[in-house]
């Protein structure tokens, strides 16, 4: 029997995330009671994936692909019509090195200080925190930081990344990214945490909210570098004003003492993941913006994980709005979608209250077949929700005034879904090891129940005993008395292009079993889940705005080794390891490409590619790693280049600006700085062909 791999230490901030990441992004989450006490069934009652006997035996006569880092893979064109022998068996060679667009030869887990790329590619640093983007920033400098210059610099901590096409000026795109949060203790020499400064929460307000920069290409290969100064360059931050639009917009739940009309907040907070619509706009979700609100109570928390005492960074005591016993409505205009216009620098950015408010990991649109949007986002939290919001205006195409205008308000009118999911295995066959049921596989059906729909002349509630504002505002709430499926920490959600079919990051969840929470159940098998699994949902008859669906688990993450995971059927001495996938996108093939957050198997996290379909489905390949203490954010594949975040480098216990614990990415004796970067083939060719 083939040897597991060393876990790391398991500890309960969850996976392999050090206490250092609990306290900075999540608020100590894990160390919190479950917010959802609800009695309704759980996901573990559902999620699931496809262990299809029929899948096994198809994928067992996939040829080997390599499965370790070496030598690099010899790529090049198609040979022609009168190709050599010479040229023929390269290109035999080629398509059995893997799908197209993953014939790469993959990255070994390691824990080395750097991004570690497949042999025969190159990498560039985009951008970093701190770089100046707007007119009269100045250049970064770490002993000498104003928040009057992080407001006008790229900011901290990166996540989701959307890059978007420049019209009219060549080589040119443009890169938005979220700033989820900050590590006021590696950003600052000598940092209190008990007493911050006031220009110290001042930089870190800066440093939160949105950047927009344009990105110049080079032209020989796919390096990136930013166009400092251009007019489209723009900060976003907690000085910045969002507006409220939707059914909750002026709605006395969201009015304050400085906002009585209840339709402009200050700042975006806690920005994780996010996704780019087909009208030219990028969404952004408010994840665990309750961090940082102090004082809440049970009459103000509503399911959100408010702490009763301070904060962990003390905003509180500068600005009296995230104190919840003097404003207890401002904690209500976070936890939305933000939809930005990154083509207009004049815009106001809008909260979009019709698609809910919780923990939103990320909202990734697709149209139905008359177009109309229909936006999936799942709640990051244990054993909270997957919803769907279905758009009741359809898009309007082409670049005029009027379709724009049209199309900026799609997300304002629609009805607001959550999930309700079933397996079909009798319960006593579900032991919690995973260990297949007696049918050989985990699957089932699901429905949406409808939540709220806001129209034109107001908003309806479907919930007995809310009303729509209530709904919209207390989602979770909405979702416990509807008794939707409770999930093993939904994260970013992705449609598939080329399928329809929609792909859910279950990153993992280590309470399942334990205690008094819900046991091993056949759509999450394992107790104890450290790793996490991927759901394939497939909605009835393909269409966006159906009721119904069924779901499969695509992958059960963890070691091939271990008998408890599945590869999508893919003989599993052939993929490599994976743990904890969280952000989750497409190549131009329909390959899923997944980063990871909190990895277990002591190895830093990564980027993978999956093939999705044909018979090489369920083919994983490691394409990256990440320096130490960082996560793998924001993945973007285009034919000629891998953009991935590396967030919180250097975020290990124990770190700070005095004892680093990476040198990434400038080298010692400079300070570890989040950036983005971006991966290319050396010879300039595409990724992965």
């Amino acid at each position: 029997m083939r040897k597991l791999l060393p876990l790391l230490n398991t500890n309960p901030h969850g996976g392999g995330r050090s206490a250092l990441t609990c306290r900075y992004r999540c608020g100590d989450a894990c160390f919190h009671e479950v917010p959802n006490t609800s009695d309704n069934e759980y996901v573990g009652d559902v999620i699931a994936g496809a262990l299809s006997r029929r899948s096994m035996m198809r994928a067992a006569a996939v040829v080997t692909v390599a499965s370790a880092a070496g030598a690099g893979i010899a790529l090049g064109g198609a040979p022609s019509a009168d190709a050599t022998p010479a040229a023929a068996a390269a290109a035999y060679k080629r398509r059995n090195d893997g799908a197209r667009g993953l014939r790469f030869q993959p990255v070994a887990p390691n824990t080395a200080d750097q991004v570690t790329v497949p042999a025969g590619y190159s990498q560039n640093v985009v951008i970093r925190w701190g770089e100046p983007i707007l007119r009269g920033a100045p250049a970064f400098d770490a002993e000498k930081q104003t928040a009057a210059a992080q407001a006008g610099q790229f900011g901290y901590n990166n996540d989701f990344l959307s890059l978007l096409p420049l019209r009219g000026e060549r080589g040119r795109q443009v890169l938005v990214a979220n700033h989820e949060y900050t590590d006021e203790v590696l950003m600052f020499r000598g940092y209190d945490a008990a007493n911050p400064t006031r220009e110290q929460v001042e930089i870190a307000w800066a440093a939160h909210g949105l950047s927009v920069v344009v990105v110049q290409e080079e032209h020989r290969s796919g390096k990136l570098s930013p166009v400092r100064r251009h007019p489209l360059n723009r900060r976003l931050h907690n000085g910045s004003e969002f507006e409220l639009t939707g059914p909750v917009a002026g709605h006395a739940l969201v009015k304050t003492s400085v906002d009585p009309a209840g339709r402009t907040v200050l700042g975006t907070l806690n920005n994780c993941a996010g996704g780019t619509t087909p009208w030219g706009t990028t969404l952004h979700g408010e994840e665990n913006f309750n961090q940082y609100f102090a004082n809440g109570s049970s009459a103000t928390d509503k399911r959100y994980g408010i702490a009763a005492g301070p904060t962990e960074r003390k905003w509180e005591r500068f600005d009296k709005r995230f104190d919840v016993a003097q404003e207890p409505n401002e904690v209500h205009r976070f936890g939305w979608v933000v939809e930005l216009d990154p083509y207009d620098p004049e815009s106001t950015p809008r909260k979009r209250t019709a698609l809910g408010r919780f923990k939103h990991e990320a909202a990734q649109p697709r149209l139905t077949d008359d177009g109309r949007p229909v936006v999936y986002m799942g709640d990051d939290e244990r054993f909270d929700y997957f919803y769907k919001f279905v758009s009741s205006k359809r898009m309007k195409k082409g670049g005029s005034r009027a379709a724009h205008a049209h199309n900026l308000t799609l997300l304002d009118e629609g009805t607001l879904y959550v999930a309700k999911l079933s397996g079909d295995s009798p319960a006593a066959e579900i032991d919690g090891t995973g260990k297949l049921p007696n049918d050989g596989e985990f699957d089932g059906s699901g429905v949406w129940i409808p939540l709220a729909t806001a129209g034109p002349d107001g908003a309806v509630s479907h919930v007995p005993g809310m009303t729509a504002e209530e709904v919209f505002v207390f989602t979770r709430l909405a979702g416990d008395k509807v008794g939707a499926t409770k999930m093993d920490r939904p994260e970013d959600v992705e449609p598939s292009p080329r399928s329809g079919r929609v792909y859910v990051a279950l990153t993992n969840n280590s309470n399942r079993g334990k205690g008094t929470n819900p046991g091993a159940d056949e759509a999450n098998p394992r107790n104890l889940n450290k790793h996490g699994q991927i759901l394939e949902l497939a909605e009835h008859w393909d269409d966006p705005a159906s009721d119904g669906f069924a779901w499969r688990l695509f992958l059960v993450a963890g070691d091939p080794n271990d008998p408890a995971t599945y590869f999508a059927g893919f003989p599993k001495e052939k993929v490599s390891p994976i743990s904890c996938p969280d952000n989750v996108a497409f190549d131009p093939y329909g390959n899923l490409w997944i980063s990871t957050d909190g990895n277990q198997l002591g190895s830093h996290d990564g980027l993978f590619g999956v093939a999705t379909h044909g018979e090489r489905r369920g083919e994983l390949k490691q394409f990256l790693t990440v320096p130490k203490g960082a996560e793998t954010c924001g993945p973007i594949i285009q034919d000629r280049r891998v953009l991935v975040a590396v967030q919180h480098p250097g975020e290990i216990d124990g770190a700070s600006v005095e004892n680093p614990a990476s040198v990434w990415p400038d080298g010692p004796g400079k300070i570890v700085r989040p950036s983005v970067v971006a991966v290319y083939r050396t010879d300039g060719d595409d990724i992965g062909v």
